[in-house]
């Protein structure tokens, strides 16, 4: 395998819940922070006062990405003492399909042998060669997962169908790099429905805005506070009272999105909006259209309004774009205020 795959993935280890109910980590290679293992062992459903059982989550944090898997021993195993276990993943790209697959393979490996050892095995193969494979715990190619298809995995026509026009908020907020914040208390959604936020910006490609399954302590705050703009999901209903927290609020039970009372200014709706709002729900309820044939619908639009930003920008003749040379182009006061705070969050056009 190329010295990129492995430069990508970081660290594989292993949390067990025993019989007497304690969990704890028991493995890890090579190794992984004490901050981020503290992490990871909030993350997994076994350490959890109300136990939910999840078979598969993942998360951003600290600039890596984490995957768990958990299993749930079955008889007969080696792992005689042990009720369940999950098996984390730790690496460098967004890529949950990959590394859910992966981990699988993994997890009956473990199962079958109760020793990280051959795991481990199965793991520096992936490292060295892109591949491991048995008769009996599967095969794993890591040529079948590019990073494209992992971005286009989810569904903009399911995040269309549910607020419809309302989708150019979330539009106009990732645009202007402004801090959104989904609520949902079953992790699943939470995940199936952030992880397709970022590709409402599909000419920036960045999912490292993305940080999908957050806990409302200090060090996981801290680190998304690091980014100008984020897309952080919760499961604790507490979040919708951080205001501090977000520009803009999903609640994604009930459908409703709330942009905050010191966004309001940059986040007024104009006909620039509207006619981008039409656009998307326009494609998106054309059952002709895919997933992937939408967003490219938005991202041309997106185009035209960068190009045109950039043409406005080199009239003016100046570094930044103000407020008061877009005034001279007799726009209406809301499309002003777009593409003026456009132009800052663009960084100069610098994208």
């Amino acid at each position: 395998m190329t010295t990129t795959e492995a430069q990508i993935m970081l660290s594989v280890g292993i949390i067990e819940k025993d019989v007497n109910g304690d969990t704890l980590w028991v493995w890890c290679y090579p190794s992984v922070s004490p901050e981020l293992k503290q992490v990871l062992l909030r993350k997994c459903c076994l350490t959890q006062e109300v136990q939910e059982f999840h078979t598969f989550v993942f998360g951003h944090f600290s600039r890596t990405w984490f995957y768990i898997t958990t299993a749930e021993v079955q008889e007969p195993t080696a792992l005689n003492k042990v009720t369940h276990f999950s098996i984390v993943i730790t690496a460098k790209d967004f890529n949950p399909e990959k590394y859910a697959a992966l981990s699988r393979i993994l997890c009956r490996t473990y199962m079958k042998h109760g020793s990280p050892v051959k795991m481990m095995e199965a793991y520096i193969t992936v490292l060295t060669k892109g591949i491991c494979q048995s008769d009996e715990n599967g095969s794993f190619l890591i040529k079948d997962y590019d990073v494209e298809t992992a971005y286009l995995a989810g569904s903009i026509k399911d995040v269309v169908s549910q607020f419809g026009v309302e989708t150019v908020i979330l539009y106009t907020a990732l645009m202007l790099k402004k801090r959104i914040v989904i609520y949902h208390p079953r992790i699943e959604a939470l995940l199936e429905f952030t992880r397709v936020l970022p590709a409402l910006t599909w000419h920036r490609k960045d999912w490292s805005i993305l940080h999908p399954y957050v806990h409302l302590t200090d060090v996981e705050l801290d680190d998304i506070k690091k980014c100008p703009g984020y897309v952080a999901g919760f499961v604790d209903p507490v979040v919708s009272n951080r205001s501090d927290l977000f520009d803009v609020f999903v609640n994604l039970p009930d459908g409703v999105i709330t942009v905050s009372q010191g966004a309001k200014d940059a986040m007024a709706m104009g006909k620039l909006h509207k006619d981008i709002a039409q656009l998307i729900v326009k494609s998106a309820e054309d059952a002709e259209r895919s997933d992937s044939q939408v967003i490219k619908d938005l991202s041309m639009k997106t185009a035209e309004v960068l190009s045109h930003l950039a043409a406005l920008t080199e009239s003016c003749g100046n570094s930044k774009l103000t407020l008061e040379a877009l005034k001279q182009h007799h726009f209406p006061p809301a499309t002003e205020n777009f593409l003026f705070h456009l132009a800052a969050a663009e960084q100069l056009l610098q994208i």
